[in-house]
């Protein structure tokens, strides 16, 4: 495949003819309005065709031509392609920004509480965290490495399970000294219930009803409940007394050695068919920064 050439003289075309004005482009480019007015000249003789209508004066000094309006869709498309094929070579260096996508409650209850330690070990590495609940296109949206939490199977990802959990409830000390007669699922009748939206139901997310359910106290009905669409707001919520919260063990483990929440009826197991899974693209496996982040993450895992 041969390489373009006037690659400089197809930005400031491209540049001028988005801003129809050499001016705006020389500044873009940082160079000189006079050099770019060159530089489109010099393709417009290599090419034998003019390029921009151009006016005396007024708001259309500088007009793409009809044969300009239809080669700049596939030029721009050639710069973002160049721009990411750079993107690509960058990403094999050891050192610069790892961007990672997490659930901002992964972020805060998990994750911020260790990145310390990765910091420290790989002091070159900026690690950039893109918080979102949102399933992210790790190739278009230059996502390097994520946590994800469900059943391991995302398109055109590699994953790597990271955590399995369990799903129990927990309340804080002073809401259980409040409430003595809170010795089985049966005593939560008539306590609020804290439930967490946050995960979709349908991928098999372990539910107040669900958890119910599982011990044979189906027909159990809350005083009140209270519904939150963030996991880590769930678990704030049940420190603050607000009442029971049906706790995810990734999230809340921090909480509970510090004695902010205790763990009702711990001789009830109820795993997740839900984990966390390390993801990233399978071209992207090899490179040092992202291995270095996915090594430190199953390392963290397994110290937990």
């Amino acid at each position: 495949m041969s390489a373009p050439i006037f690659l400089n003289a197809l930005r400031a075309f491209e540049a001028s003819a988005r801003h129809q004005s050499f001016s705006a482009a020389a500044l873009e480019l940082n160079v000189t309005p006079a050099a770019v007015g060159q530089l489109v000249r010099s393709l417009e003789e290599w090419l034998g065709v003019p390029l921009f209508h151009r006016g005396s004066g007024g708001r259309a000094r500088l007009v793409p031509t009809d044969v300009a309006l239809r080669a700049l869709p596939d030029i721009r498309d050639g710069f973002d392609r160049l721009n990411l094929g750079f993107a690509r070579l960058k990403e094999g260096s050891a050192v610069g920004v790892l961007t990672v996508t997490v659930s901002p409650a992964f972020a805060a209850k998990w994750l911020l509480p260790r990145i310390d330690r990765f910091q420290s070990a790989w002091p070159e590495t900026d690690v950039r965290l893109d918080t979102s609940l949102k399933l992210m296109d790790f190739a278009t949206q230059g996502i390097d490495i994520g946590v994800r939490y469900g059943a391991g199977n995302w398109p055109g990802l590699e994953a790597e399970k990271l955590m399995d959990e369990e799903v129990f409830p927990v309340c804080s000390p002073a809401f259980l000294d409040k409430h003595r007669r809170l010795r089985g699922p049966a005593d939560l009748a008539g306590l609020t219930l804290i439930d967490d939206l946050s995960v979709d139901r349908q991928i098999g997310f372990v539910t107040w009803d669900a958890w119910l359910e599982t011990v044979g106290k189906k027909a159990i009905a809350a005083r009140s409940g209270l519904k939150i669409n963030n996991s880590a707001a769930v678990l704030q919520a049940a420190i603050d007394g607000r009442g029971v919260a049906l706790a995810r063990s990734v999230l809340v483990r921090d909480d509970l050695a510090a004695g902010r929440l205790v763990r009702l009826f711990p001789d009830i197991v109820r795993p997740s068919v839900l984990a966390y899974y390390v993801v990233y693209r399978k071209e992207c496996a090899a490179l040092p920064r992202l291995v270095a982040f996915r090594d430190w993450l199953l390392g963290e895992a397994c110290v937990d």
